[in-house]
């Protein structure tokens, strides 16, 4: 539970980090760094080239943040993969590689922290594997085996939801307690291909996919239940995803594919800079958010034709965070 400081008779909130998804006019205080910072709209967001994959991925799992981001497993030449690569923000480096090679699998956690469930292998996977930030170890499996799901929160608390078993699309969610996976309610509609993101089980979210057809559904989870959200403006499935209920960013599709990118502000969708490179099925950074989003790989890159993408875009709003200083 966050923790407060006291300035002038205001309470300013006290958080080990920056908040994934401020608003305008949010004050904190940063423990780790010890300054005061405040987050105010300074520019317009704009997507930018970021640091090539080593490997052309499609169909991939994430975990973490623009500047501290994993991607692991998905497919490409020559097929199925189990490559584990990091980013620091600048570069990609190989790690070691899941046990099982597998595409659209879902990934949920941080960095050095994270989880990579189900997918295809190419048959329906179940499979759960934990990373310490070293290594990957299998854990209990989710009960539905499925892939092209979606998932929210970290490795001793996590999420997992939507699907498709090939060929039914599945609105079933799984909660993890850091050992064991369980049944809990439902989506309100069955999808595959969501974008999807949440650093918490109860920051949740899921955008898009496909039902058929194509969705422009958003729900969000509240630890309980999913709620229907105001619709995306653009029906489209396999974007990716940065941020949490509260705030994030929806870059890409199938449609085209497409380029489109719309920011989620907690309640409605707005259309803002397209990505330089339609694709889809990429993927983004689930403990993201609308200031700092993220698109990794993905299909339809014209860079890359016929083939699964080593592109990577980073998006970000110029000046939004800053710094106090006494004087």
């Amino acid at each position: 539970m966050a923790t407060y400081s006291t300035i002038k008779g205001f309470t300013i909130q006290s958080l080990a980090s920056d908040p994934p998804a401020p608003i305008a006019g949010q004050v904190w205080y940063n423990t780790t760094s010890t300054v005061l910072k405040g987050y105010g709209a300074q520019g317009t967001g704009a997507w930018a080239s970021g640091g090539l994959l080593n490997a052309m991925t499609m169909q991939m799992g994430t975990a973490g943040t623009q500047t501290a981001a994993l991607s692991f497993g998905g497919t490409g030449d020559p097929g199925l993969r189990a490559t584990n690569e990091s980013y620091n923000g600048s570069a990609w480096t190989e790690l070691a590689d899941l046990n099982t090679a597998r595409q659209a699998l879902q990934g949920l956690g941080i960095q050095t922290a994270a989880m990579a469930m189900g997918g295809h292998a190419p048959a329906n996977s179940a499979l759960s594997e934990t990373w310490n930030g070293t290594s990957w170890a299998e854990g209990n499996n989710v009960n539905t085996a499925r892939g092209l799901a979606g998932a929210a929160g970290i490795t001793t608390a996590g999420l997992f939801f939507g699907g498709t078993t090939q060929p039914t699309r599945v609105a079933v969610t799984e909660s993890y307690d850091g050992s064991c996976w369980s049944e809990v309610n439902d989506l309100n509609t069955a999808r595959e291909s969501g974008g999807k993101g949440g650093s918490t089980q109860s920051s949740a979210i899921f955008v898009g996919g496909y039902e058929p057809p194509n969705s422009t559904k958003a729900e969000t989870f509240d630890g309980t239940s999913w709620s229907e959200q105001n619709d995306l403006n653009t029906a489209r499935y396999g974007g990716a995803y940065s941020g949490d209920s509260t705030g994030g960013i929806y870059g890409g599709g199938n449609v085209g594919p497409s380029s489109v990118t719309e920011q989620w502000n907690g309640t409605s969708w707005t259309e803002v800079a397209d990505l330089a490179r339609g694709r889809y099925f990429s993927g983004g950074s689930p403990q993201g958010g609308s200031v700092a989003g993220i698109c990794i790989g993905g299909q339809g890159d014209s860079a890359y034709p016929g083939t699964a993408s080593q592109s990577v875009e980073e998006w970000a709003i110029p000046d939004a965070t800053k710094t106090f200083t006494a004087s």
